[in-house]
């Protein structure tokens, strides 16, 4: 007996955006994303499409990977840097240039129905680079983790991202925050795109060596786990060419779908970042704004960054470890964990 197959579910969204509405297909829109809360396919769409304007501003205009899963956030995983086929004709990409010296394209997000297709591709996790579609070799961003390690929470690094608000506004960079969506903090600086990522590295490193010295016993810049202790860690190498983090209103893959969500100053050291997710961070836009809006209305320079960082050369303080997909770069120490260096000597 022959049976006819089922068409599979689907179903339309419409998504408002600069060039009108646009009806995005979802297919399997009952799919549990989520599965402690319940939140489906389509509440991740329709998420997108409610936060769509600040989406777009934060991410939007960028090459961007997508972490896209298969099924739930409990199954396989993957990141996609090559436009996925089949994209709609209004959705871009741009060459870009990486570590290996190879190029390929990457997708770029233009409008709030871009990203629901995105969705729609199985993507949670969007992870936009720190420069503009059209100049991506030089950042218009200075992108800081703070990264609490075991034995530390958020609550640690609440008062180094305080502090680290003080160090770039002695070197003249205005800077605003996000929750990381997990434990962390994302601290940004807008700043001409003058520079490349190599020159925009060693000012995050200047920056995190003023930090580190104000903070000893509770900041560090040591890459190797073993000798970071019990303190905040700040990831240097997440301003690399390649290396990205979790965008502003990105969801992440948690249990109880947090969101990476811009915050204010003022409330930072009362906010809880378990209380930003998917349920109820457009209505925080709706009430409370977008503390980003005017995020690149004045840039900064990395002059003094730099100065910085040419003053600690000059003491000693050399490059610090690249990522272990990098090319060896010049100045780079061994990439040689130091307790097994201890038993090669």
């Amino acid at each position: 007996m022959y049976v006819v197959p089922m068409a599979s579910e689907q179903t339309t969204l419409t998504v408002p955006g600069p060039h009108g509405e646009r009806e995005m297909r979802i297919s399997s829109p009952s799919r549990v994303i989520w599965p402690e809360p319940g939140i489906t396919k389509l509440d991740l769409a329709r998420y997108i499409t409610d936060v769509g304007e600040a989406f777009i501003a934060a991410n939007g205009g960028r090459p961007v990977a997508l972490q896209r899963f298969s099924g739930s956030i409990e199954g396989e995983m993957f990141f996609s840097k090559n436009p996925p086929k089949g994209a709609p004709e209004f959705i871009r990409s741009t060459p870009v240039v990486f570590p290996s010296a190879r190029s390929h394209p990457m997708l770029i997000l233009d409008e709030p129905a871009a990203a629901v297709w995105a969705v729609q591709m199985n993507t949670i996790v969007f992870h936009p680079w720190p420069s503009r579609a059209d100049n991506t070799d030089n950042p218009d961003q200075l992108r800081i983790d703070l990264d609490p390690q075991p034995g530390t929470d958020f609550d640690d690094a609440v008062p180094a991202a305080l502090a680290l608000k003080e160090v770039l506004a002695e070197a003249g960079l205005e800077c605003f925050i996000k929750t990381s969506g997990n434990r962390g903090l994302h601290v940004y600086a807008p700043v001409e795109p003058t520079r490349e990522f190599l020159d925009v590295r060693h000012a995050v490193i200047a920056a995190a060596r003023e930090l580190e010295r104000r903070m000893p016993d509770k900041v560090t810049t040591a890459w190797w786990k073993e000798e970071r202790g019990q303190r905040v860690f700040v990831d240097f190498n997440q301003a690399n060419r390649d290396r990205t983090i979790a965008g502003a209103y990105s969801p992440r893959p948690l249990a109880h779908a947090p969101v990476s969500c811009p915050i204010t100053w003022d409330e930072l050291e009362r906010v809880d970042p378990k209380d930003f997710t998917i349920l109820t961070v457009p209505d925080r836009l709706k009430t409370a704004g977008d503390p980003w809006a005017d995020m690149h209305s004045k840039p900064g320079t990395i002059d003094t960054l730099l100065g910085w960082w040419d003053r600690d050369l000059k003491s000693g303080l050399g490059e610090l470890p690249f990522p272990p997909d990098y090319p060896k770069m010049p100045g780079e120490p061994p990439r040689v964990q130091p307790s097994r260096a201890r038993k090669q000597d």
